[in-house]
């Protein structure tokens, strides 16, 4: 046992001992007394990191903390913790569930719009090592707190030293640095994401520098990106990137063929609003010009979709693709089996899907968004509808 965990006991024990003192102090005398004696009850533990981390539901039912099931059944093993305090992150992005001035108590608050589940972190790395050959990821996600460097290493630590499951860190670049970020690869992390988000410098600072108690900067991000390039090699950093912020799709696409000569990977999420967020009555981006960006993306990366191929209107948004190689033809009749429109996330041992988050990007009650399983044939039907592929494809 640790002196972490020794010092717990022997607080809890001081507390009871001196609660009893108490009561047998008012038991003896109370009688003789015109007033009662107050009795003591032991101090409640904060539940915080790194003692104390949240799981998202999905994650909480793969390490069979807690019971439910999908709309539909899939094998599921991304597992993603999130790091817990009492005052919560300390950023104020303008469409985030975590936001400092959202309101409500930190815990009780969801994030992309999905229930995380508290528990003790010694208890989730022991169903972790139970449930292990179950696990395709796992992702410790930051937020901005002046603790959340010291915490993400000891959990780190611990993790690393207990499992085998490949480990990203999705990261809060102003509480890093490049001497951290290579401490945090020495421990075993595997990959570091950066949830970049809003995808231009003016739109960043419209949604997370300029807003209540903002103060989150553009060069930081890049900063942290650039550095974690450097230490953890090709396709080893992912970037997420948020459609329905305010961004264009010429924007969009700009950034995925950068991101793509950097050999830094893509992440797309469709904005979901957050109920009594500042964003929280802000439309979500129609389902065409979703679908139609996930095949982009796809196109670009795996089969190198030339930019002049692509056709924008004059609000720069996809309205074409000028297409003539025999390949990319193919790619489009079938749809590339639905790939395209699976959740991106950081993949398993083997390069599998390993991080498909469901729920993410929709309500378990509406019609996916992204496909944390390959579509069925019913389903690419829909897609193709949604599209409107025929139109699409000039």
């Amino acid at each position: 046992m640790d002196d972490n965990a020794w010092e717990n006991i022997f607080d809890w024990a001081g507390a009871a001992l001196l609660n009893l003192s108490f009561n047998i102090l008012h038991f003896t005398f109370n009688k003789k007394m015109d007033f009662p004696l107050p009795t003591l009850t032991p101090v409640e533990q904060k539940k915080e990191s790194p003692e104390f981390i949240r799981l998202s539901a999905a994650s909480a039912m793969a390490l069979r903390l807690q019971s439910g099931r999908f709309t539909r059944d899939f094998e599921f093993g991304g597992i993603n913790i999130l790091l817990n305090y009492d005052n919560g992150c300390l950023s104020d992005c303008a469409y985030c569930g975590l936001a400092r001035t959202r309101p409500g108590d930190y815990e009780d608050k969801s994030f992309i719009r999905v229930d995380w589940p508290m528990y003790e972190t010694d208890l989730v790395i022991d169903r972790m090592v139970k449930y292990e050959d179950k696990m395709t990821r796992l992702c410790i996600s930051m937020v901005t707190h002046g603790s959340a460097y010291k915490d993400t290493y000891e959990i780190t630590e611990k993790i690393c030293k207990n499992v085998k499951t490949p480990l990203s860190l999705l990261v809060a670049p102003p509480t890093l640095n490049r001497e951290r970020l290579q401490a945090l690869k020495d421990l075993g992390a595997d990959m570091i994401g950066v949830g970049l988000d809003a995808i231009t410098e003016n739109l960043f600072f419209d949604r997370r520098t300029n807003v209540p108690q903002g103060g989150l900067k553009w060069k930081n991000y890049w900063d942290v990106i650039n550095y974690s390039r450097e230490i953890y090699g090709p396709w080893k950093v992912n970037i997420h990137t948020v459609v329905g912020l305010g961004e264009t799709d010429m924007e969009m696409v700009d950034m995925f063929y950068d991101l793509k000569e950097k050999q830094i990977l893509a992440y797309l999420f469709c904005f979901n609003p957050e109920p009594d967020s500042r964003m929280g009555n802000y439309p979500k981006s129609k389902i065409k010009r979703w679908r139609r960006i996930q095949l982009v993306k796809h196109l670009i990366e795996e089969y190198g979709l030339e930019r002049k191929s692509i056709k924008f209107n004059e609000e720069e948004n996809i309205v074409g693709l000028g297409i003539f190689a025999s390949k990319i033809n193919k790619v489009l009749k079938t749809l590339d089996g639905g790939v395209p429109f699976m959740t991106n996330g950081c993949p398993g041992e083997n390069g599998e899907p390993g991080c498909t988050r469901p729920y993410g990007s929709y309500r378990p009650s509406e019609s996916h968004r992204d496909f944390p399983f390959l579509p069925a044939t019913d389903d690419l039907v829909l897609i193709r509808q949604e599209l409107e592929l025929e139109k699409l494809v000039m």
